[in-house]
């Protein structure tokens, strides 16, 4: 059975998060940034009323920071009972994939990716790499062993 997954695009990547875990996707206008957290957390942003933090992806993945243009959104996602955003280059479709195109990630590219690449679909001619949204954020560390 197929999964509806959001696909967004970093740095000319394209990367997918299951969509039941996504809440809506909002324009970034920019955040206010927060004294002492981490630099790859943007800031907070209010979204309908709500605010919440939100981690600039770019950073995350270690690549360098660039304007924001009109198509940078916001992928507002559920993480337990805690709302984060995650601010992208784009993110402008959704797409089905059948749980059995998901692979795992080379191990050069789990070496590489920090843990934040948790499996590699093919899409016709396209790969989209879906994310450890929890790592991604920075909810999750990997232990001395590289494990959870």
């Amino acid at each position: 059975m197929s999964v509806l997954h959001v696909v967004f695009k970093v740095d000319g990547a394209e990367y997918v998060l299951p969509a039941a875990d996504v809440l809506q996707m909002e324009s970034f206008t920019g955040a206010t940034p927060v004294p002492g957290a981490a630099p790859h957390v943007a800031g907070l942003v209010q979204v309908r009323g709500r605010v919440i933090p939100v981690v600039d992806a770019r950073l995350r993945f270690g690549l360098p920071a660039v304007a924001r243009t009109l198509d940078s959104r916001v992928v507002v996602a559920q993480l337990g009972n805690r709302v984060v955003g995650l601010v992208v280059d784009s993110a402008r479709e959704v797409l089905k994939l059948d749980p059995q195109q998901l692979k795992p990630p080379p191990p050069l590219v789990v070496e590489g990716a920090h843990g934040f690449v948790k499996a590699v679909a093919q899409v016709g001619p396209r790969l989209v790499m879906l994310i450890d949204f929890p790592r991604v954020i920075g909810e999750e560390t990997l232990d001395g062993d590289g494990q959870r």
